[in-house]
């Protein structure tokens, strides 16, 4: 799905006052019935995941912490089964895994001799049963399981659906019988970074918003979105480094773009958001 940087803003502008609750996703849908549920949910993610780094230090000072830690010992001595450390994370708009985890590195803190590691933590989120307090054990369960942008749980997710879109553009290049080398043999080449597919015959993509073909050298998947800060943080970090290694290519946002990042083209990086369909190795003619 490929939106215009206006249609964008509008979808963007309604996530504003919204939690980040999968009843919100529900009434999005109902407000862009056009838009794809996996667009939606994309945009939805990364544009709270923005909202949580502009206000992510607000929620680290040791007074917040503190605030935090003391709010959640009163909620679960009223009543431990009640979501606590859930509705507190609503209630300050703060994600609940990394509410989760603030809670939990305190905790730690107080009863442990030595401060917890990061693995340590890691671990606890991934498996709240290792966590030695029953009742901040189903809390931090709660947080992750409803959390849809951040937590274990989602980072499995998203991998997973990562991991489909790589397998599911092998087998598009091997049904067109497309010669290519994935990431994994070019790290074995001595490749530190990387494109998902290097292929080693080009192709040329005969785009109908171009009078001639372009070349294509590698490609990139990507599920998700391509929206500007994400695409724009790729360009820097990756696309370009691309580039200038293994020549002009192609970037699939299976998920959709704005319409207006993809103005890269005669500099040798495409978007597309979908396996391009009228493609030819260089050893054909472009009519």
């Amino acid at each position: 799905m490929i939106l215009t940087k206006a249609q964008y803003d509008e979808i963007a502008q309604c996530l504003v006052s919204v939690p980040p609750t999968r009843q919100s996703l529900r009434k999005l849908k109902q407000r862009f019935p056009s838009q794809s549920q996996a667009t939606l949910l994309s945009i939805f993610s990364q544009e709270y995941q923005k909202h949580i780094k502009r206000t992510h230090a607000k929620h680290h000072t040791s007074e917040a912490i503190e605030s935090y830690y003391q709010r959640y010992l009163n909620g679960v001595v009223k009543n431990g089964a009640a979501p606590v450390l859930l509705e507190l994370a609503n209630e300050v708009d703060y994600a609940p895994s990394l509410m989760a985890r603030l809670i939990l590195e305190r905790f730690l803190q107080e009863h442990e001799e030595t401060p917890p590691s990061k693995s340590v933590i890691n671990s606890m989120l991934r498996d709240p049963s290792q966590i030695p307090d029953g009742v901040l054990a189903n809390q931090v369960y709660q947080c992750i399981v409803n959390d849809c942008c951040y937590g274990p749980l989602v980072d499995c997710i998203k991998h997973a659906i990562g991991h489909e879109h790589e397998v599911l553009l092998r087998d598009l290049l091997l049904e067109k019988k497309l010669s290519f080398l994935d990431e994994d043999q070019l790290r074995a080449k001595g490749y530190d970074k990387t494109p998902d597919f290097i292929l080693q015959v080009p192709v040329v993509m005969l785009c109908p918003l171009a009078v001639e073909g372009h070349i294509i050298h590698w490609i990139e998947s990507k599920a998700s979105f391509g929206d500007e800060c994400s695409h724009h943080a790729y360009l820097h970090d990756q696309f370009w480094s691309y580039w200038n290694r293994f020549g002009p290519g192609l970037v699939i946002y299976w998920y959709g773009f704005i319409q207006e990042l993809d103005c890269n083209r005669e500099r040798g990086i495409l978007l597309k958001a979908s396996f391009p369909t009228d493609i030819v190795t260089l050893c054909h003619s472009i009519v």
